[in-house]
């Protein structure tokens, strides 16, 4: 059966470090949900504003629409993806898909940790300062798995890994 991972947390959290690794021991693809977003969301964001959900509503549609295709034609995937509230959250499930269909695995770090990580970053328009407004937004998951991001990447993706047998 199809399966979609999705790496959920707040910027800095591993979502795509850990999601290649991931992907590639799954030997499924990886999917990074910021090459969805629309380019006035990437220039807001450079700039330093955070998006509203309003911002986020085509971004949610089109990541749908890749899990619900990938789905449909019987495709695995791994997305890395901040889905900090349960409302985008339910937006990412296929209707009609139950089960483990759609598994989030939350990335559990602190704010510090999360900024420092954001800050080293060189070449990703998401500047530190919205760090906080991440945390402000993120409702945490109650029905994820819950995994410690401050370990090494690959000792995270054991983690998942052991998590989702």
């Amino acid at each position: 059966m199809a399966q979609a991972i999705i790496l959920m947390g707040v910027s800095g959290s591993g979502k795509t470090t850990v999601g290649e690794l991931l992907a590639r021991r799954l030997g499924w693809p990886f999917y990074d949900a910021d090459d969805f977003h629309p380019a006035t969301n990437v220039e807001r964001m450079s700039k330093g504003i955070a998006l509203t959900d309003e911002d986020r509503k085509p971004w949610l549609a089109a990541l749908a629409r890749l899990i619900t295709d990938a789905l449909a034609n019987d495709q695995s995937l791994v997305l890395g993806c901040s889905a900090l509230k349960e409302a985008y959250r339910a937006q990412l499930r296929p209707p009609g898909r139950t089960g483990g269909a759609v598994r989030f695995v939350y990335l559990r770090v602190p704010i510090e940790v999360a900024a420092a990580r954001t800050r080293e970053r060189r070449d990703h328009f998401m500047p530190a300062s919205l760090v906080p407004s991440q945390f402000a937004a993120l409702e945490e998951p109650q029905d994820a798995t819950v995994v410690d991001a401050t370990q090494a990447p690959d000792e995270v993706v054991e983690a998942i890994c052991r998590a989702l047998t």
